[in-house]
């Protein structure tokens, strides 16, 4: 049976691969960042060697957008030091390395969705840390380093764009959201199985995108979510991405392509408006929740 070993497994995306590992009875080692420090080489090369892990997917990330522009030093440490030492280990003992990556690696004004071949051309401190991230994987493990990319995350075990909505919905009257931003809002739990059923096939190494299909802007987003809720649409209002002053620049286009998919056996994963729809209870329940105790 495969061994699976996740770093970064306190974050949204790494407790919900834990929990989808678990519930398939998989051995299944999560690591999250008190566990297991990917900067230290030393340590990861530990961790893999206990752990005797066939398949490692690294969600261990400096994700702070704006803060790494004036720490890219250390999002580089993580995003790209981190990768590397996974690498280097999973060199050692064979085993197949997942590098969980992003949209910010490209330019963020294309026209259409980016393709997986695409050239990437990072506008900020946290992309270029990033990119560093997947060529450490892909340069180290030819064979074996899969880089997934995917945007626009939420779930229902971290902060995002969504939990904000649902607790703003509550909080104000409007709601002023940028409208001139457009992605792809993706479940992370959508996510962790995509990233298993990779690990399981035979596909090639290389890079992969791991986002839903469609697409919208934040505007669109949090006016599904407060029409889910039951409230009115209208109380959200357009702004464009020049009302917000923000260290690092948020990408125009953040819609990834899917065509890599096409030769693995495993479906992209489908339309983002219907995955909303499935993970709103768990999202309005952690809400709600949190409310509650806070």
């Amino acid at each position: 049976m495969t061994r699976w070993l996740v770093t970064g497994a306190g974050g949204m995306l790494g407790t919900d691969l834990v929990a989808a590992l678990t519930s398939r009875g998989a051995p299944v080692t999560g690591l999250d960042r008190a566990s297991l420090d990917v900067t230290d080489a030393a340590a990861v090369t530990d961790a893999i060697a206990r752990g005797r892990p066939d398949v490692v997917i690294n969600c261990a990330a400096w994700t702070a957008v704006d803060d790494a522009e004036a720490s890219e030093v250390q999002a580089l440490a993580v995003n790209a030091g981190g990768a590397a030492n996974l690498a280097a280990g999973c060199a050692a003992s064979g085993a197949r390395l997942v590098q969980v990556s992003t949209d910010y690696v490209f330019a963020g004004d294309a026209g259409q969705p980016y393709a997986e071949d695409d050239v990437p051309a990072p506008r900020t401190a946290y992309g270029r840390t990033k990119l560093a991230g997947e060529r450490a994987v892909l340069d180290r493990l030819p064979g074996t380093g899969y880089v997934v990319r995917t945007a626009w995350l939420y779930g229902a075990h971290g902060p995002s764009f969504t939990g904000t909505m649902i607790r703003l919905e509550s909080e104000r009257p409007t709601v002023d959201v940028v409208d001139d931003q457009h992605g792809q809002p993706t479940w992370t739990v959508d996510v962790a199985r995509q990233i298993i059923a990779l690990a399981r096939t035979t596909a090639a190494p290389g890079i992969y995108h791991a986002t839903s299909s469609g697409q919208t802007t934040w505007f669109g987003l949090a006016r599904e979510i407060f029409g889910l809720l039951g409230a009115d649409p209208a109380r959200v209002r357009p702004i464009p991405s020049s009302a917000l002053s923000r260290p690092a620049p948020r990408p125009a286009c953040s819609v990834l392509g899917h065509s890599a998919w096409a030769g693995t056996g495993v479906p992209a994963i489908g339309e983002w408006r219907a995955a909303l729809h499935r993970a709103f209870p768990d999202l309005v329940a952690v809400q709600r929740a949190s409310a509650s105790a806070g």
